[in-house]
């Protein structure tokens, strides 16, 4: 079953919506990371009602195992595991979504444009971005960090700013692939401007493989923040991050190791759930695929 680039226009429509539900129904790997999502969100949301326990709040009772006041244990400073869990996940998602939203806005219209208008913008933009990939990504996103200043929305700016030479190279491909079509060809003939025949032709046939990046990058952009956590140039404390939970929690792994379980589980959890509706949506995606069915 395919999802075609129609599907992905028509937004909410009432055929749209059964085609994504036939989707899903034929896709169970899928369904279960999209629910697996759609429930993270809602308990984002609901932070405050689903855990009862204040994240921040310290006790006498440090590092405490699971019990029915404290589901998932306290932490060193005796505050329930659980509810930093649940008020940790908001700031990891939002850091996610941060870090793909700037190379999104970054990278997409850089590359359409080098893609688009060829010559020696083509060569200089992909002389700018083989350099930036050059650096290691972890590296290169301290370094910005260090320039931007400490802090959760710095710290993800920077690691957009690494994904947006990757997404340029990405679109600049599919950009070159789609303009030389022959309907590109027949806009221009007409006398549509190149804003329009990049809106209206070309980026909504060539975005396919890029939306699949955008989606597996979001699997990136959490072990990203998760990292910079760790090393204390993310989420700052007292705030929770999964990150920061499990960078505090790695000074007690010999004495209380289940620390580390609920944090660095709900890291690779999600990540697999991004990974596995990345490779989900790839498959749908592909016009190889669709042909054949």
């Amino acid at each position: 079953m395919g999802v075609t680039v129609q599907s992905l226009r028509s937004g909410g429509s009432p055929s749209a919506l059964r085609r994504l539900f036939s989707w899903l129904r034929s896709d169970l790997r899928a369904a279960v990371s999209l629910t697996y999502l759609l429930v993270l969100f809602s308990l984002s949301l609901f932070a405050n009602v689903v855990a009862s326990h204040s994240p921040v709040t310290q006790s006498m009772d440090m590092l405490a195992p699971p019990s029915a006041i404290h589901w998932l244990g306290t932490d060193d400073l005796g505050r329930d595991v659980f509810s930093r869990l649940i008020h940790g996940a908001p700031m990891t998602l939002y850091a996610s979504f941060l870090a793909v939203g700037v190379g999104t806005l970054i990278g997409l219209p850089v590359g359409v444009m080098a893609g688009y208008l060829g010559g020696w913008v083509d060569g200089l933009t992909g002389r700018i971005i083989d350099a930036l990939l050059s650096f290691p990504s972890i590296v290169l996103a301290i370094a910005v960090t260090g320039a931007l200043g400490i802090g959760l929305t710095n710290s993800m700016i920077a690691v957009g700013i690494v994904f947006s030479p990757g997404l340029a190279r990405l679109i600049r491909v599919q950009t070159i692939v789609v303009k030389n079509d022959l309907y590109v060809d027949a806009a221009r003939t007409f006398g549509m401007s190149p804003v329009r025949i990049v809106l209206r032709h070309i980026l909504p046939n060539a975005i396919q493989p890029f939306i699949v990046q955008v989606t597996l990058l979001l699997a990136t952009a959490l072990l990203a923040e998760a990292s910079l956590s760790f090393l204390g140039l993310g989420v700052q404390p007292p705030q929770p991050s999964w990150g920061q939970m499990l960078a505090r929690s790695y000074g007690y792994m010999e004495i209380s190791p289940e620390q580390m379980y609920a944090p660095g589980l709900a890291i690779l959890f999600t990540a697999l759930a991004f990974n596995a509706l990345g490779e989900s949506l790839r498959a749908a995606l592909d016009p190889t695929r669709r042909r054949s069915d």
